[in-house]
């Protein structure tokens, strides 16, 4: 008893220590501005473009984003994507090192130099990079564009009701081929006085057909016959075609000036004005630059352009973590909050109603600035940290129903939820020649967006079994269990997120350890638990498709681990406590494991350091475990 009122006092006075964080850092508006950081990629990218464009007044800017670059590297030339990534990242190193020397602020021959320059041609050169990095080389005149991208531009004149189009692929990634495919059926590049020359990098004279293979070469065929069956003249059909690309793009910029919300995805609508004839000054290009500017945060010791950034998220997840801590609904802290939430709801219909046509706007998205592209998980968060808010004043009821029916619109017809678009999962896309193709140019259903989706509707919503949406999330669920007892988590590294998304879905939904597939995922994530009483997994288990493990804990996976194992325990496990202890023990931790990246993107080429997750998920967990199990 003595132990557990130890216990029980530690728990209380580190939720009180993050309390007070966070109370302190709260934006005027009511929102959290947290950073949001990830590899050299938007660095890289951001350099590229000013120096391309000849842009004044950023020199500032390009000496910080070089220097952080620079703090990336490693010993043997390469750059990673997180720390046990001991082989390197080949895009990353060319991206990285194409940008240091277009910067001007380093030598050329530096010893660090000639170290990447030795990893990027032991590693295959320039043609071995992934494909947004071989469409940045093209465009800047460092390579031949690749014939991956030899689809022809009447592409985006096919319907939706062809037998394929490119509203077959998800919103994030569509963004980006029609960007680039712009430029690369225009075979557009620029180089001026300061652009480096890499062609050295080449070291390999065939470029590589990835339209080759049969699987490949037969979706190539659909595409082209059912461009032939367009009518109208060539000449008049291209012409149409860029013509919507264009209204495309224009149509999907921001007030911020970005398009998609995203900084990649605006850094190659740039260069698609470009080849359509804009002019570099020109408004629209130089609001989508001043937009990427503004994107800079700042990291523990560097500048960093956001890839995009997490306000909303954060504020959401922030919210409804302090409120679980005891803090109420009418304190300015989530009152202000909460304002800004309801400030951001959503009113416009964007392309996720594409294949939901019937269902009004409702949703919330990830940025701060992001008016049309909402998604599933941001908007049961903020649904989640409004409840009471909603709850106490009925004006805003509308808003709360129009949220949670945009929610139950949005799920699939296999019974489960995908991110962004509804049955955005046709396999005959996963056969395009796309490294994780089946992850990246599709939105399918998948275990962290179908858990949390059923934890707010069964919890949140109060919809319970027998209620269709329930039991079919619920059956997708089980179909989808690893045979270890694991779930892949999509948005998160990897398995412990899934994990945690599916088992506390499935505990608000009234199934406890009596459910088999619940007692296997319990005794699954106890059986990885670290002799520390922590959690830990790497980035690894992203491609490698089975859980590996880190070798470290991590404070957000420990706070999923301890969080599921509450959900589905009536008393506090051995596994609990000891991942109870390690929590209060190490929130203060500083070191390799803080700044771990435990968000994902996309597999293999990108993962997040969210710099709000070590105060988030530490103060649910805690709450949860204490609001359990105080007694």
């Amino acid at each position: 008893m003595n132990g557990g009122f130890f216990l029980h006092n530690l728990v209380t006075s580190a939720i009180n220590q993050i309390i007070d964080d966070l109370r302190n850092r709260q934006s005027n508006d009511g929102s959290w501005r947290f950073c949001f950081e990830t590899g050299t990629l938007t660095d890289a990218y951001t350099i590229i473009l000013l120096r391309s464009l000849e842009q004044p007044d950023s020199e500032w800017l390009i000496e910080r984003l070089t220097a952080r670059i620079l703090s990336k590297q490693e010993a043997n030339g390469a750059w990673n994507l997180f720390t046990d990534q001991n082989d390197g990242h080949l895009s990353s190193t060319a991206e990285s090192f194409f940008a240091l020397l277009y910067s001007g602020h380093v030598k050329p021959d530096a010893p660090h130099m000639k170290r990447a320059r030795k990893f990027i041609k032991a590693r295959g050169g320039l043609a071995k990079t992934g494909p947004f990095t071989r469409a940045m080389l093209a465009l800047n005149g460092q390579i031949s564009w690749p014939k991956l991208f030899n689809v022809p531009i009447e592409t985006i004149l096919l319907p939706r009701t062809s037998l394929i189009s490119i509203y077959d692929i998800v919103g994030y990634s569509r963004v980006h081929l029609v960007a680039v495919l712009t430029s690369a059926n225009m075979k557009y590049s620029r180089q001026n006085t300061r652009t480096p020359n890499l062609r050295d990098l080449l070291t390999e004279r065939k470029t590589e057909n990835e339209w080759e293979n049969d699987q490949s070469r037969s979706i190539l065929t659909i595409i082209q016959n059912e461009v032939s069956k367009l009518i109208d003249t060539p000449k008049r059909l291209r012409k149409t075609a860029f013509e919507q690309a264009e209204q495309h793009m224009l149509k999907r910029i921001e007030p911020d000036g970005l398009y998609y919300s995203y900084i990649t995805s605006t850094f190659f609508m740039i260069y698609a004005f470009l080849a359509l004839g804009y002019k570099k000054d020109h408004p629209v290009i130089q609001n989508a630059v001043n937009g990427i500017k503004n994107q800079v945060c700042l990291t523990t010791s560097h500048s960093h352009i956001e890839f995009a950034t997490s306000t909303v998220w954060d504020t959401a997840l922030i919210s409804h973590a302090l409120q679980q801590s005891g803090v109420p609904a009418s304190d300015p802290l989530i009152k202000t909050a909460n304002a800004y939430l309801l400030s951001r709801q959503h009113t416009l219909y964007g392309d996720w109603s594409f294949n939901n046509p019937n269902t009004v706007p409702g949703g919330w998205g990830f940025s701060d600035i992001n008016t049309f592209l909402p998604d599933v998980d941001d908007t049961t968060a903020a649904l989640r940290a409004i409840k009471r808010t909603v709850r106490e004043h009925t004006m805003y009821r509308p808003v709360w129903s129009r949220g949670a029916d945009w929610i139950l619109s949005m799920q699939n017809k296999d019974g489960g939820w995908g991110a962004f678009e509804k049955d955005t999962d046709k396999k005959r896309i996963t056969l395009v020649p796309f490294p994780e193709a089946g992850r990246v140019l599709i939105d399918p259903s998948t275990a962290d967006l179908t858990g949390r989706a059923l934890e707010f509707l069964s919890k949140d919503a109060n919809l319970l079994s027998p209620h269709p949406a329930i039991d079919r999330a619920v059956n997708w669920l089980e179909q989808n269990q690893e045979t270890d007892g694991s779930w892949y988590g999509r948005w998160g590294v990897c398995y412990i997120y899934g994990t945690w998304a599916a088992l506390t879905g499935l505990d608000a939904a009234g199934f406890s350890q009596n459910r088999p597939s619940v007692k296997k995922a319990v005794d699954w994530l106890t059986s990885i638990q670290n002799e520390d009483g922590g959690w830990g997994e790497s980035c690894v288990s992203d491609t490698r498709n089975t859980y590996m493990p880190l070798g470290s804990s991590t404070l957000s996976q420990t706070a999923w681990a301890v969080d599921a194992l509450t959900a589905t325990h009536k008393k506090p496990a051995d596994a609990v406590r000891r991942g109870v202890n390690y929590l209060v023990s190490n929130l203060n931790r500083n070191d390799w494991t803080t700044t771990y990246p435990t968000g994902a993107a996309l597999p293999g080429d990108f993962y997040i350091y969210y710099h709000s997750y070590n105060y988030i998920w530490p103060l649910l967990a805690l709450s949860n475990f204490r609001n359990k199990f105080d007694s």
